[in-house]
């Protein structure tokens, strides 16, 4: 069944990235060698996370300048998961190579100096032994969020994807538990996906209402291009009574993105939490995004330890 939780007026502070706070210290020195840093990000006016030789606003364009003041060097960033344009990251984790070194402290607070207000970094380290921002990590997660109200959003616009229809959350939650496990996605994965195998494994997928907003909280080994909104796209398809819950299950065995429907906005789409081994020391995240969390409560919020994790190909310098 999907979890109704009652909406509370209530204001809440801002939300810590991490399950363990990270103290700013000064007397902790990181660099010479591969560094790791956590960021977040509102994917509002960027072009996605991909620098374009257009030279459209991207993330990655924008944090890879200001990591360059710092370390005072061009630097090439690596991160957890490319994201499209729109999408915001409550918890992203990118790596860069440097010869120099900094305190904790001098890099994080050298390189938020230097970004835009739209980007925030939360955290560097050294990266341990092999550790490689995306190769190295064994789980995703996303939140997409849904205002479900007759009249759409003003002051959350952009943060938020938005239909007027009602949306009935059991209904989605019910034919999304045909997703859990590895299938082929090929029926959820954007035409132009180069991915080398359509394959996945579903670890958890909820759909929960509070108040007016529906959450839609997925994690797997890894998504396909557009996975996760074309998926979010079909669970509204029944959830609006469109299409009946049996639906998704079908369209997941055809294998044809063309049975799968829409695909939902770019607005209202959070990677909110990248996994990683213990033995990299990548922070814990606490999933957000920050005005999310209250609702969803402590232990949903937490981490969710795998149970299927794919062997790693050899990774390349990068």
């Amino acid at each position: 069944m999907g979890r109704r939780f009652v909406f509370l007026n209530l204001h809440f502070p801002g939300q810590n990235l991490f399950l363990t706070p990270q103290p700013l210290i000064s007397d902790h020195d990181i660099g010479n060698g591969r560094v790791a840093i956590a960021f977040e990000y509102d994917g509002r006016a960027f072009h996605g996370w991909q620098q374009q030789k257009s030279g459209v606003r991207s993330v990655e364009a924008e944090l890879s300048k200001a990591v360059a003041r710092v370390a005072d060097h061009p630097v090439d960033l690596v991160c957890a998961g490319r994201t499209d344009a729109g999408v915001h990251a409550s918890f992203q984790v990118a790596h860069f190579d440097t010869p120099s070194v900094r305190t904790l402290r001098s890099w994080v607070m050298g390189i938020n100096t230097a970004l835009p207000d739209d980007i925030a970094v939360h955290w560097a380290g050294n990266g341990v032994d092999d550790f490689h921002a995306r190769f190295s990590a064994i789980y995703r997660r996303y939140r997409y969020v849904i205002y479900n109200h007759p009249v759409r959003p003003g002051i959350q616009r952009g943060q938020v994807s938005w239909t007027f229809r009602p949306l009935d959350e059991d209904k989605m939650h019910r034919a999304a538990q045909a997703l859990l496990g590895e299938h082929d996605f090929s029926s959820f994965q954007a035409a132009g996906c180069q991915s080398r195998t359509p394959v996945r494994y579903m670890e958890k997928i909820t759909v929960t209402r509070c108040g007016s907003f529906v959450v839609i909280d997925v994690q797997a080994n890894a998504f396909l291009h557009h996975m996760v909104r074309n998926i979010a796209g079909a669970l509204m398809a029944v959830g609006s009574g469109k299409q009946p819950e049996s639906w998704v299950a079908e369209v997941l065995e055809t294998r044809d993105r063309r049975k799968a429907g829409v695909t939902a906005p770019a607005p209202g789409l959070y990677l909110v939490d990248v996994g990683y081994p213990e033995q990299y020391r990548i922070p814990a995240a606490a999933c957000g995004p920050a005005f999310v969390a209250p609702w969803m409560g402590e232990q949903a919020n937490r981490p969710i330890a795998p149970t299927h994790i794919h062997p790693k190909r050899k990774v390349t310098a990068e």
